[in-house]
Order: structure tokens, then C-alpha cells, then sequence
């Protein structure tokens, strides 16, 4: 087995008698580098927006959540708030307020999804945002941009907010007085406008938590969930597995439960996961072309040295010897090709990551102006093992040709 790896290293860097054979070999290789620098290049970048996404949502929703097992509200207190803050890893931990509710100003109404966070979510918003002054106070509201546009709400105008469900408890107050107590509508004020994402752009409201609890009729301890951010290189999984733990050390599983990011807005980073592999096998089909043609160019090498392989023969090499020579010669091309791509696509995204070289068509368009890439080390590893794992399959044809031309009694054909 030795003698056919070391005879595959020579044949692999040797000058075949044929140069086509060399022009095919080197295609090949150009091939291979262009197909996995270029798919690691587009997964990097598609990474990049997923990311971006992550953190626009996380700017206003904690990565992961601790909500109600059952119902729209729990009851949060003081010391359950701070048993979470004392876990290890945890940055802070906020309850919040969020369900949908109408909104109506200027003679327009829509249905709109209310958020209620507290003054220390709204810090971490301002600093993440890099926002100087608050987006609202005591009675303000901050709306969506494309909200805001849409129902043109301009700064200290005043709006109404009230729940859906209050419409039906004015029907039920008219065969029970004691609910007209609570119905009443909050009227606010509109102090900022914001711009993170779409799908906060188009339909939400950020108020104060208080606030949120009279718009949606919750009592003064109930929230929608508590907001958990965890320290710095804490992973997101890494923080629901604790939460997770912690719950059930509890037995609380029947009051909370815990959502991460994913979970939330499964339909938006679905999308960007298929987008992303479907990349994957498109762009594998242009490496596998390449490999193509290195199959060719090993079956014309079996052709090329056919004496040799007759003398090998001779010397005493079997037929799984031949089979590796040229298996591990296609291997080594497969693998010097998947390394140089490897190579180039990360100076490529690291250069983009540290430069932004390639600008985003419309910059005002966007929150960035460079298209944004993110490295991660398990594209490169599959990207990596599929590509060699490709080669190798296709050089079992010529292999097998190699070592049928070699094993062959017929003298003749191999001595011509």
C-alpha cells in the first residue's frame, strides 16, 4: 500500500508524454479552487446576513426567552428575576410585555403589535442602535418606520392605543356595569420613530412596559416573558440548555417554557438556512464538473502509462496497489485544489470583513454599507469533506481501469 501512494505522489506531479493531459489536469484543478472558494465565499456571505438578522432582532428581543407554558401571561416576580440574573453566564434577564393591539390616529386605525420593555431593554437598545437620545419616556411611543409612515405619525402627535379584546368587553358591559371600569383607552404620544428590521419597521410599537400592561389588559406582575441576554462568547444554545436545566431542577415545566430565536421566527431563518444550502448544491454541481474532468484526465493518464503499470505488474504490485495509485493521485489533486479554495476564500471574506471592499448596490437602502460575511468553521469542514469525497469516487473509475489494465494476461495488449 505504500509503494501505491508513493508512485501516485510521482505520477501526480510527473509531465505526461501527452501534455493535453497535463492542459486537462490543471483545468481541473483551476476548477476545483474556483467551485470551493466561490461556495465558500457565498455561504460566508449568506452567514454574514443571518447574522445581521440575529443581531436586529436581538437588539429588540432577548435571544432567548423564558415564556408561559400555557396562556399569554405569567406572573413574574422579584425573586424569580433575580434566581435567573444568578446563573452562570447570564447578563440580565427583563420581562416584557408584547401582544397586538389598535392603534388609531389621525382618523386611520391598524392593528399593530405593542411592546412593552423596561428602561433598562431601552438602554441596551439606545447603546446597540448608538442612539443618544431615548426613543420614548413616560406616555411616549416609539413606532416602526414604515409604520410611522404609513399612518403618518409625526413626533408629538398624539395616538390611541387599546387591546382587540376591549371591543368585546364594551359588548359584555352592557349585561355587567362592573367591567366598565376598564374600559378605557391609553392615549400616548409618538416621540421617535425607529428603523431595525422589517418586521419591527412594519408593525410594531415600543412603549414602556407599564404602559403595555393597560394597552393589553394584563394585571401590574403578569408579563408576556422575560427577555435573557447572556454574557459575552456564551452561545444562545448554550444558554437554553441552562435555562432549560434550571426549569426542570425547579419543576416549573408547567408554568414556562423556553424560546429561542429560532423558535420565535422560525419562518424568516428557515429561508436563509435553505437559501443557503441550496447554494450549497447548486455550486457543487460546478465543482463536480471539475471533478469530471479530472476523471478524465486519470483515465487518460491510465492509458498514458500502461507499460509502467505492466512492469509494476511484474515487480509484484497487486491490483488493490494499482487502485490506489490512482485513487490517492486524484485524491491529492482533489485535496491540494480544496485547500488552495479554502485559502482564498477566507483572505477574500477577511479582507471584506476588515475592509468592506464590496459595497451594497444602495446604501442608503440599508442599515450597512458592505455586504456583511461570517466564517464558520463547520462550512469549511463540509464543504472540505464533500469535495474530497467527490474526487475520490470519481477516481474509482480509472482506478479500476488501472488496475484491470495491469492484471490483464493479455501480453500483447500491454506491450504494444
Amino acid at each position: 500500500m505504500k509503494a501505491g501512494i508513493w508512485i501516485a505522489g510521482r505520477y501526480s506531479f510527473a509531465r505526461k508524454r501527452f501534455r493535453v493531459i497535463n492542459i486537462i489536469s490543471g483545468i481541473s484543478l483551476a476548477g476545483i479552487v474556483i467551485g470551493v472558494s466561490t461556495l465558500l465565499v457565498v455561504m460566508s456571505v449568506l452567514n454574514g446576513f443571518q447574522s445581521l438578522a440575529r443581531d436586529l432582532f436581538t437588539t429588540v428581543e432577548g435571544p432567548v426567552q423564558i415564556a408561559p407554558a400555557q396562556g399569554r401571561s405569567l406572573v413574574v416576580s422579584d425573586s424569580l428575576l433575580a434566581a435567573i440574573a444568578r446563573l452562570d453566564g447570564i447578563e440580565s434577564a427583563q420581562p416584557f410585555v408584547e401582544g397586538q393591539a389598535i392603534i388609531t390616529a389621525a382618523g386611520k386605525s391598524e392593528l399593530i403589535m405593542v411592546r412593552g420593555i423596561t428602561g433598562e431593554a431601552q438602554r441596551y437598545m439606545m447603546k446597540n442602535t448608538s442612539r443618544k437620545h431615548a426613543y420614548f419616556s413616560a406616555g411616549g411611543i416609539s413606532a416602526g418606520s414604515l409604520l410611522a409612515e404609513r399612518l403618518r405619525l409625526y413626533p408629538d402627535q398624539p395616538v390611541r392605543l387599546f387591546s382587540p379584546e376591549l371591543i368585546s368587553a364594551g359588548l359584555q358591559a352592557f349585561s355587567q356595569p362592573e367591567l366598565m371600569p376598564v374600559l378605557s383607552m391609553s392615549d400616548a404620544r409618538v416621540e421617535s420613530a425607529f428603523s431595525l428590521q422589517k418586521v419591527f419597521d412594519d408593525r410594531y410599537v415600543l412603549a414602556p412596559v407599564e404602559m403595555a400592561q393597560n394597552i393589553l389588559l394584563f394585571g401590574r406582575e403578569r408579563y408576556s416573558g422575560i427577555d435573557i441576554r447572556g454574557k459575552a462568547g456564551v452561545s444562545d444554545e448554550a444558554l437554553e440548555v441552562q435555562l432549560q436545566q434550571w426549569i426542570t431542577a425547579h419543576r416549573l415545566e408547567k408554568e414556562l417554557r423556553v424560546l429561542t430565536l429560532g423558535e420565535r421566527h422560525r419562518d424568516m431563518f428557515a429561508v436563509m438556512q435553505l437559501e443557503k444550502w441550496a447554494s450549497f448544491a447548486v455550486l457543487m454541481l460546478v465543482i463536480l464538473v471539475a471533478l469530471l474532468s479530472l476523471g478524465g484526465s486519470l483515465a487518460m493518464t491510465v492509458i498514458d502509462k500502461r507499460h509502467e503499470l505492466f512492469y509494476l505488474r511484474c515487480l509484484g504490485l497487486e491490483k488493490p496497489q494499482f487502485m490506489t495509485i490512482f485513487i490517492v493521485e486524484g485524491g491529492l489533486t482533489g485535496l491540494a485544489g480544496t485547500a488552495l479554495g479554502s485559502l482564498i476564500a477566507w483572505l477574500i471574506c477577511k479582507a471584506q470583513e476588515l475592509w468592506g471592499i464590496v459595497q451594497l448596490p444602495s446604501k442608503s437602502a440599508f442599515i450597512i454599507t458592505a455586504y456583511p460575511v461570517s466564517m464558520k468553521p463547520g462550512d469549511f469542514l463540509a464543504v472540505g469533506l464533500a469535495a474530497i469525497l467527490f474526487t475520490l469516487l470519481v477516481s474509482l473509475y480509472p482506478a479500476g481501469k488501472a488496475a484491470a489494465i495491469a492484471t490483464s494476461r493479455s501480453l500483447e495488449n500491454k506491450m504494444e
